[in-house]
């Protein structure tokens, strides 16, 4: 059995008398995530599991675009301790998100790569956003909608639209992304892409452009595509 138990490290000294004392600000980032954690295994103990994270880590910001399986490749770290630590960082993304959505004004590509590029950019499956956009081309909300790999079969355009009425927005922008790092339009791609500008035209909410995003993006507008 390990000997470097939480039990052991004098109470004033443990990651949550800490918090309480000094708080967040002034915790280690191994304190924070032994928080998150609560508990080591039974041949580790949770200060261990946290260091062998941020070994794993160029950079603390690295964990903001970490996988499931990433994480459970850790030693120590199993399923329940990966979707522990996943669940923080993503209500940690959102209580900024909520927080400066307001500020966030997306009236040209490459402000929207500039936005959507950390989310998207080193994703192993190609995955379908649509940004709504009221009439002043700010944010209102931003919708991971599909999964996989991008064609007809998949890109229902009745799950783009309905989000755009829920949300009252005056126009949308699809994102989508090539493993490849390539972003040449395929003629999926192409043929998707006029299929929703149709429909937008008749259901009143302009599709403004599609961005493909790889090693840099491609933007159908930019380009001429989309009129």
């Amino acid at each position: 059995m390990n000997d470097v138990l939480i039990k052991n490290i004098p109470k004033f000294d443990r990651p949550r008398e800490r918090f309480i004392k000094y708080g967040a600000k002034n915790l280690s980032n191994n304190e924070l995530i032994s928080i998150i954690l609560n508990q080591g295994t039974k041949n580790m103990s949770v200060k261990e599991l946290s260091d062998n994270i941020l070994k794993n880590l160029k950079d603390i910001s690295d964990l903001k675009d970490i996988s499931l399986n990433k994480l459970k490749q850790i030693k120590g770290i199993g399923e329940v301790k990966a979707i522990k630590l996943l669940s923080a960082i993503e209500l940690g993304k959102r209580v900024y998100y909520d927080k400066n959505i307001a500020k966030i004004k997306l009236n040209s590509a490459d402000k929207i790569y500039n936005y959507i590029k950390d989310d998207i950019k080193n994703i192993k499956q190609e995955q379908f956003y649509a940004l709504y956009l009221d009439s002043k081309k700010n944010l209102i909300e931003k919708k991971l909608l599909f999964i996989g790999t991008i064609n007809k079969s998949i890109v229902h355009p009745r799950e783009i639209f309905k989000y755009a009425y829920l949300l009252s927005a005056s126009s949308i922008v699809c994102i989508h992304n090539h493993p490849s790092g390539d972003t040449l339009p395929s003629i999926e791609d192409i043929n998707i892409t006029k299929h929703l500008v149709e429909i937008g035209k008749i259901q009143g909410i302009e599709v403004v452009d599609h961005i493909i995003v790889g090693n840099n993006y491609y933007s159908f507008y930019e380009n001429g595509d989309i009129v």
